[in-house]
């Protein structure tokens, strides 16, 4: 286990789920409608995405310049979190400082409190789903209405995000219309699948809320250090609505999501569109300074999550996972992903970048944690790296987590696991020519010609549980090798089987 994850405060809300991927992938391959949903939905948006991408002439040269402001900001992110703060403050706004989820809810439930609202109105935050805040709140009798429309299909579906750019990504039209029928205050008992008409049900249910609550709970997308300005960008116009006609408005963020100036800005609202919904730039962006005396919120408090973040930052060969924009271009580029959904990683965070932030976030904790298997829930293949808008290195990260995963393990067991043995046969086997010789001998015996194992025995067992074994060829590569050498004109004459 790296030593950079001793001794510091770990992340608490919903950043390690209860099983582990590879139990829960099973369940999820199995929900034939689950895999045909998320199908179509990331082929979709990957088609969409490249076509943006590509209108682009400089599309490497943001990337490069997006990766470089991050890790700018993470170099020198103490003294950019002092300077966001002054500047909130001087303009109006109360900052906050939240060691943890826990901390983080029970300030924002003490504003709420105080703001005399027992409702509030919530614009899409990955940072309040992490800490439970929604959970928080109504078990201290405190409601809050999620206004985004795929949250809102979550929340009254009863159930738990999937995705991070489209949370309902594993429904349906019809299941859509199943939940609004069955759980939206005066939905219409005839509401049809088509998109139109759901979209209307639920503008028309939120309508009122909006008018009518007097707190509304943001995250934030960036948070330029230099003007103490906020941003939300966002898709359906809710955003603006929560951010502009509430009285009080409270902002959850990572700290994380700093970036040094304002103009830091530009880069990222070029590629976070592009890369989440594959549009040229978000038909909704709001931001914020402050207050202002007679328009929009007259009080603003800015909540500063830790949750972890500290940890991850302080490792640095794995802070670069905290330059994460939540575009979700990984997840739809991700063939475990495409064929699991977000459900099988238990955090709120799935996917790739899901992948190697939990972990991170909330340390390992032996052989026995849920989130060490996440690392594992990778082919490796590096197409997350590919569309990564920041160039976070997801797949080097993955092969260090890895590492970490296994140590930890060994320290909280005692004894290796039967994969971990394995490998070190391998090893042993690989780097002497004359074992591995032997080990080729041996693997090729059997009816081979007949199909081949189809599963392996013991250790190898949970390998081929979800995989088919190959046959292997008609001669081996040091065979043919062999015949090229005696044969004079180049070609293999060798077919045997032999090593």
């Amino acid at each position: 286990m790296s030593s950079t994850f001793l001794g510091m405060p770990t992340a608490t809300g919903f950043v390690r789920g209860d099983r582990s991927f590879p139990d829960a992938a099973v369940d999820a391959l199995a929900d034939d409608q689950l895999r045909r949903n998320l199908a179509h939905a990331t082929g979709t948006i990957r088609a969409k995405r490249l076509r943006a991408v590509a209108e682009l002439d400089d599309w490497e040269e943001l990337r490069l310049a997006g990766e470089g402001v991050k890790a700018d900001t993470m170099a020198r992110l103490p003294e950019l979190l002092e300077e966001l703060e002054r500047n909130v403050t001087a303009r109006g706004g109360v900052v906050h400082w939240a060691r943890d989820g826990e901390e983080a809810n029970r300030i924002v439930t003490d504003l709420v409190r105080a703001a005399g609202a027992q409702e509030v109105v919530k614009v899409k935050s990955m940072a309040t789903q992490e800490i439970g805040l929604n959970e928080h709140l109504e078990a201290e009798g405190i409601a809050a209405l999620e206004t985004d429309l795929a949250e809102l299909i979550v929340q009254l579906g009863e159930d738990r995000p999937s995705h991070i750019l489209v949370p309902a990504i594993h429904r349906n039209r019809t299941e859509i219309r199943d939940i609004f029928r069955r759980s939206m205050p005066g939905a219409d008992p005839g509401l049809t699948d088509e998109p139109r008409e759901l979209a209307m049900a639920a503008r028309s249910y939120l309508r009122q809320k909006f008018l009518t609550t007097q707190v509304a709970i943001s995250g934030a997308n960036f948070a330029a250090a230099d003007t103490g300005t906020l941003a939300v960008v966002e898709s359906e116009g809710n955003g603006r609505m929560c951010l502009t006609l509430p009285r009080t408005l409270i902002t959850v963020m990572g700290i994380e999501k700093v970036v040094p100036s304002f103009a830091d800005m530009e880069v990222f609202l070029q590629l976070l569109p592009r890369s989440s919904t594959a549009e040229r730039m978000n038909p909704y962006t709001s931001m914020w300074t402050g207050v202002t005396p007679g328009d929009g919120p007259q009080e603003f408090h800015l909540v500063l999550l830790d949750n972890g973040r500290s940890r991850v930052l302080a490792d640095p060969e794995g802070r670069s996972a905290l330059h994460c924009i939540r575009c979700s271009a990984c997840l739809n580029v991700c063939p475990v992903y495409e064929r699991v959904g977000g459900h099988a990683y238990g955090s709120v965070y799935p996917g790739p970048i899901g992948a190697v932030l939990s972990p991170q976030l909330t340390g390992l904790e032996g052989k026995t944690d849920v989130n060490a298997s996440l690392p594992f829930a990778s082919t490796l293949c590096g197409a997350c790296f590919d569309a990564c808008p920041v160039r976070i290195d997801i797949p080097t990260m993955l092969v260090k987590l890895r590492a970490d995963a296994v140590d930890a393990a060994e320290e909280a067991g005692g004894r290796p696991s039967a994969e971990a043995l394995a490998m070190r046969a391998a090893a042993s086997a690989m780097t002497h020519p004359r074992r591995w010789s032997a080990l080729i001998g041996a693997g090729r015996l059997g009816s081979w010609k007949k199909g081949g194992f189809r599963r392996l025995p013991g250790p190898g067992a949970g390998w081929t549980a979800a995989r088919d074994m190959p046959s292997p060829p008609s001669a081996t590569f040091r065979r043919r090798w062999r015949d090229r050498r005696t044969d004079g004109t180049g070609g293999a004459t060798g077919t045997g089987g032999d090593a």
